[in-house]
């Protein structure tokens, strides 16, 4: 990616942080940022991915390795933005793993792992991250169309989205006063690469065909689609917190 030093835009003067920005919803949300003239920090647990994406996004991006499911690397996330931006604009809670298994098969390890660092890795990043946000901020935590849905062999995985969707009212009661609004964008089936890490490549192919042949628009939905409803939640969406936005081929709506 060409080097951006765009002073102007939609976003020019905006300040992001992104949990779980290098990969998937989090990295097109940050191309869409920054090309919009915002200044990002993008988080995530993998060094050469991470890398990569910095990389990508150029000079107008910082990129801070760390697990939002580990106290002290959040408590770590939150000195490094301050000192970065000071306050911050908007935060995009992307980042979150998926697990598949049948629900007698579900082991208290799975189990743990999903609720962990779908669930509870969120809540107090945004816990610490808070006191950094200006009057006004948006935050926008990522669900899934699992948390009203009963897919099977998901179960653990939906339990933990469900839990998000229920923090996503939550938060945005008791944060009102402060100015900040709380939504969460709610993808369906998106096409995001997130299934080639967990199946092998034959199976992710014939799970993302199943999708899209049963979705109501016939195919699957692309990062960039869930990365502009994000924004929209953000930024644009000034009369709007404690809802969900579902991104998702009308598959949970009709």
């Amino acid at each position: 990616m060409t080097e951006n030093n765009t002073t102007t835009g939609r976003y020019a003067g905006k300040k992001v942080v992104i949990v779980g920005g290098s990969s998937g919803f989090g990295l097109a949300t940050a191309r869409e940022l920054i090309a919009g003239g915002a200044r990002v920090l993008i988080t995530g647990r993998t060094r050469a991915t991470l890398d990569a994406a910095r990389a990508e996004l150029g000079e107008r991006a910082v990129a801070v390795r760390g697990d939002a499911s580990v106290t002290v690397d959040v408590e770590a996330l939150a000195d490094r933005v301050k000192a970065e931006f000071g306050t911050v604009d908007a935060l995009y809670v992307s980042a979150g793993i998926n697990g598949f298994a049948p629900f007698e098969a579900t082991s208290e390890e799975l189990f743990d792992k999903l609720l962990t660092i779908n669930a509870r890795g969120p809540y107090f990043t945004v816990q610490k991250l808070v006191p950094l946000l200006a009057e006004g901020a948006g935050i926008v935590l990522t669900t899934s169309v699992a948390n009203v849905l009963g897919i099977p062999a998901l179960s653990a995985y939906a339990a933990s989205k469900a839990a998000l969707r229920s923090m996503t009212r939550s938060l945005a009661r008791e944060l009102l006063p402060r100015g900040v609004r709380v939504n969460a964008v709610t993808p369906g089936p998106i096409d995001s690469g997130i299934l080639e890490k967990d199946l092998p490549k034959e199976a992710a192919e014939q799970t993302k065909a199943g999708m899209a042949a049963e979705n109501p628009m016939g195919r699957m939905g692309t990062p960039e689609e869930v990365a502009k409803a994000a924004l929209f939640l953000a930024f644009d969406a000034t009369y709007t917190t404690g809802a969900e936005l579902p991104v998702d081929g009308g598959g949970s709506q009709i």
